[in-house]
């Protein structure tokens, strides 16, 4: 089966790519090194969706050299990047991806990866898996299981096992503690940022930055925020994390009232509608919207657009929503993760802890299938205790 990305000769700068970011990932080396030896995933196929850019391509390797036959596809039109998708092809993975893919594109990407007919699958936001409950749903008894990386393909995962649909079992990759404590605080707090000032060249300081969702990921923006020096609100649904939120020193209040007030708005709840029509129309002219959940439905574009008399790029990423009244409203990276879409995601170093869990995620699914009921599981303590010694290590730290 032929691959299909933009361009193969975009691949030496991939390469590169990939190399740099090798540099900064211990966890990740130091199971290549010793998996690449006994090579247990020998005979498997697998399929990775997730967003294809150097660090995910680094883990596709490494599970290629533990013997796995691997096809990869992006779990986002925005996040990919061309040069890595074919630097991986000439490293002998079969890619479904490029840049600016449209939708019905997307679903052809992951269709072209499912007809690989995968044993073991790693997703990113469970769009592998609906395709596998859906359309695809004949390969489903071929797969022993897999993981999930991201809060909102863990929940969506959670609501097929409730309803007693889920057809094979998987680990929430995204609620191991050496996933969740780091990338989604680090991780997206640090990238959110990073795409954001590339994005517009702007000051964050002294700007009201209102930050919907009190999470992890919030939690980590927030932090971010407050050390640029913005003068940070939290809109919450959670009562218990508002409360936190208030003991660390943020002002809480309802959307409709930060609506008013917001400079900079970043959505992180994995919910839609977030930020909808009643908040555009009290929104201040040059207010500025971005999400870092991973579907574009958190700000409400729909409602954005029907408000406007006109819709035009300003600049790279960046499309302005001139409103009825005047007002000039700006949505970055079309409401899409605006980490990957305008940046380059996550640090590497961050990366390395959450694909060190995925790359056990998968070996504990591996050894342990037949014993797992198709549930949602989660890794075991062990496991997350052998990766941060690990990291411990490769930082030449000691602990008692």
């Amino acid at each position: 089966m032929e691959s299909m990305i933009r361009d193969i000769k975009l691949a030496p700068s991939g390469h590169d790519k990939i190399a740099w970011v090798k540099n900064f990932m211990p966890v990740l080396n130091h199971i290549d090194e010793e998996y690449s030896k006994t090579k247990p995933f020998a005979g498997k196929k697998m399929v990775i969706t997730m967003h294809l850019e150097a660090k995910t391509a680094y883990l596709g390797l490494v599970f290629m050299h533990a013997g796995a036959e691997l096809a990869i596809t992006g779990s986002n039109p925005l996040s990919t990047q061309d040069d890595v998708a074919a630097a991986l092809v000439e490293e002998g993975a079969k890619v479904f991806a490029w840049h600016g893919c449209s939708d019905e594109e997307y679903d052809t990407f992951i269709n072209k990866a499912l007809d690989t007919q995968p044993d073991i699958i790693i997703d990113d936001g469970g769009d592998l898996v609906a395709h596998l409950h859906g359309d695809r749903k004949e390969l489903a008894k071929n797969i022993i299981g897999g993981s999930e990386e991201t809060t909102t393909g863990v929940i969506r995962l959670k609501a097929l096992a409730e309803a007693g649909k889920l057809n094979f079992p998987m680990i929430a990759a995204n609620d191991a503690y050496c996933k969740y404590l780091f990338d989604n605080r680090y991780g997206t707090g640090q990238s959110t940022w990073d795409g954001i000032m590339r994005t517009t060249n702007l000051v964050i300081a002294g700007k009201n930055v209102v930050i919907s969702g009190y999470g992890w990921c919030g939690k980590g923006a927030a932090m971010r925020a407050k050390g640029l020096g913005a003068k940070v609100i939290i809109t919450e649904i959670d009562p218990i994390k508002a409360v936190e939120a208030v003991f660390d020193g943020f002002r809480v209040m309802p959307m409709d009232e930060a609506a008013k007030i917001g400079d900079i708005f970043l959505t992180l709840t994995g919910c839609k509608d977030v930020i909808r029509k009643e908040h555009f129309a009290v929104m201040k002219d040059g207010a500025m919207m971005a999400n870092s959940g991973h579907f574009d439905v958190e700000i409400n574009k729909i409602d954005l657009m029907a408000g406007a008399v006109s819709k035009r790029p300003v600049r790279k990423n960046i499309e302005e929503y001139k409103q009825k009244d005047g007002r000039k409203l700006y949505l970055l990276a079309e409401g899409r993760l605006v980490n990957l879409a305008a940046g380059d995601g996550h640090p590497a170093e961050i990366m390395d802890l959450s694909f060190g869990v995925q790359f056990f995620s998968a070996l504990h699914i591996l050894n342990n299938h037949q014993n797992m009921d198709n549930s949602v599981h989660l890794m075991p303590d062990e496991i997350n205790m052998e990766l941060a010694n690990i990291k411990l290590a490769s930082l030449d730290i000691a602990i008692d």
